[in-house]
């Protein structure tokens, strides 16, 4: 191996270390926790040498981010590939957005944490478009199957979207004592609806 390959590897070394000891501090004790000087302590290297690495902290966030919408956009498309219709596919997709929210908190709670993502980070970060385009195309192709075509598909997207970020976000925060059958009920009822009424 040459001085440059070494070298190359040492770094992307170096990267995955800063990425993992950010990831245990974030999973261990939250987001709040996530600050240079920790990651810097915890992998026992200079505050620069993060800084070679990443401009900032919310650089590190942003790379989480996109894993996290990554992750999301492949359970999204391997619920929407176990299904034949576009309604059935949009109520599969809503559970494993669901049951994605649930198994990976602290990704969903970085990605969400302030909202809808903004159309412009949409259009600029891949990871998210392609979530998006998940989601889009799918209700798309419902509206067709319903013969619904002149309906505004984009505002659909925006009601669906809405439903299961609303429902996900209310049982993160909310302590009901409500079972997860009851809350997943809860979803299904709601999707139901939404599919009904593409038809309207």
């Amino acid at each position: 191996m040459g001085i440059v390959e070494r070298k190359m590897r040492h770094k992307e070394e170096i990267r995955t270390g800063i990425l993992g000891a950010a990831w245990h501090m974030v999973v261990t004790d939250g987001w709040q926790s996530l600050s240079i000087r920790k990651i810097a302590d915890a992998i026992e290297y200079s505050i620069p040498v993060i800084y070679n690495h990443f401009e900032n902290k919310e650089a590190i966030l942003l790379e989480f981010s996109k894993e996290g919408y990554q992750k999301l956009a492949l359970a999204l498309q391997e619920a929407r590939n176990s299904a034949a219709l576009p309604a059935d596919q949009l109520e599969v997709m809503a559970i494993a957005y669901w049951d994605f929210a649930f198994g990976n908190k602290e990704y969903y709670q970085l990605m969400f944490g302030l909202g809808i993502p903004a159309c412009e980070m949409v259009n600029q970060i891949t990871e998210i478009k392609e979530m998006t385009s998940i989601l889009v195309s799918t209700i798309r192709e419902a509206l067709i199957q319903a013969k619904n075509e002149e309906a505004d598909y984009f505002l659909k997207y925006h009601g669906y979207w809405s439903i299961l970020h609303g429902l996900v976000s209310i049982q993160m925060i909310e302590n009901s004592g409500k079972t997860d059958a009851f809350k997943k009920m809860i979803l299904k009822d709601a999707i139901s609806g939404f599919c009904r009424s593409l038809a309207l």
